[in-house]
């Protein structure tokens, strides 16, 4: 191609040969100009269609390969031009043409399967209506491995293709792990917390956890390879290693199937027999309540103790919902209501008292 250009580049005499190279330049950069205009017109025709079918995979496909086709016109248009470059200056620079132009295509390939990697992500995890989602967690653990995968193949043709032994780099790599090992003892305790947490899911993303042996209590945000984010209930994101995981409790709230309503309440020692009345008609509007679930749950309500300045009941029963907000609705609706029935029965609500005795004093000696 560059002889027929050198060629045809001199215009029958018109233009000096010491200087037909420009020409040779501009006409390739112009090529590549007019070329990702044409590109850019088809994957815009090509999108609209493929956006009137069913199939989602064909966009994502389409999209993945845009930006690095339009970018494969242009280092290609840049090393043809360099090569008419080189001719006229032959340097020991140039030499590095080809191997860069080998290099630039593996990555570009390897752009286009993580672009295309992140798209199957998103589609898995916000499909069409009409299709069931992936959750969160598993959607990004694939695409995260799937991704290192690709970045690895990449890495090792890269080598091969710039005269490197990959049976050399493996083997420096079996005993470099060694060391490595021992030097990133952290990174790699956390990097398995993270496959601990993908592969056993005590929790995922979006979810409310917290551990009774850490002050760790929020959101779930991110899963990485050596940290989680977790954003507390302040709204302070709290970045926790994976390895943390292996060696805690981990309580996953949110994934309860109703929240429970405990609660102990006293009434006066004079009120003693209305105590029966009282607790049988609490418990019957405790079942009659249908925010409550008292069919498969545990429902108690009885007497439960002299204490100091009152006799207590509690009640133990679990609610429908598990909205946080919600939850504490229903507990204020169940308290006045309980305080309701107590003032119904002429009792009251008892409240720390303390009783003097005092003895007769001996009357004055005269």
């Amino acid at each position: 191609m560059i002889e027929w250009m050198e060629k045809a580049s001199s215009l029958g005499g018109l233009i000096p040969a010491e200087y037909a190279w420009i020409l040779q330049v501009f006409v390739v950069i112009f090529a590549a100009l007019l070329a990702n205009y044409y590109i850019k017109r088809f994957f815009d025709r090509l999108e609209r269609r493929l956006h009137l079918t069913k199939n989602q995979w064909d966009e994502m496909l389409l999209i993945a390969a845009r930006k690095p086709a339009a970018l494969f016109i242009w280092l290609q248009g840049l090393f043809f031009a360099l090569d008419i470059v080189r001719k006229q200056a032959p340097v020991d620079l140039f030499d590095a043409i080809d191997p860069a132009r080998r290099v630039t295509v593996i990555i570009l390939i390897t752009w286009f399967v993580v672009r295309f990697i992140t798209g199957m992500e998103q589609q898995l995890v916000q499909p069409r209506p009409e299709k069931k989602s992936m959750d969160l967690t598993t959607a990004k653990a694939v695409s995260k491995l799937l991704k290192a995968a690709a970045i690895i193949t990449a890495a090792l043709v890269l080598l091969q293709t710039l005269g490197f032994s990959i049976s050399g780099v493996l083997a420096f790599g079996g005993i470099g792990g060694i060391a490595m090992g021992f030097a990133a003892r952290d990174l790699l305790a956390n990097f398995f917390g993270a496959l601990m947490l993908y592969f056993d899911r005590p929790f995922s993303v979006g979810e409310w956890v917290r551990s009774p042996d850490r002050e760790i209590e929020g959101t779930v945000e991110d899963i990485g390879w050596r940290l989680t984010r977790i954003r507390t209930f302040d709204q302070r994101p709290l970045y926790v290693p994976n390895a943390t995981f292996a060696t805690i409790s981990v309580e996953t709230p949110s994934r309860m199937f109703n929240r429970r309503i405990y609660e102990t309440l006293g009434i006066r020692y004079q009120d003693a027999d209305k105590m029966q009345v009282i607790t049988d008609r609490v418990r019957q509007y405790l079942i009659d309540n249908e925010e409550l679930e008292t069919d498969h749950q545990t429902l108690i309500v009885n007497f439960n103790s002299y204490a100091a300045s009152s006799l207590d009941f509690f009640i133990y029963t679990f609610t429908k919902t598990r909205d946080w907000v919600d939850y504490h609705r229903i507990k204020q609706e169940v308290l006045l209501q309980v305080f309701n029935i107590i003032r119904e029965e002429g009792a009251d609500i008892a409240f720390p008292t303390r009783t003097l005795h005092l003895e007769n004093q001996l009357p004055p000696s005269s």
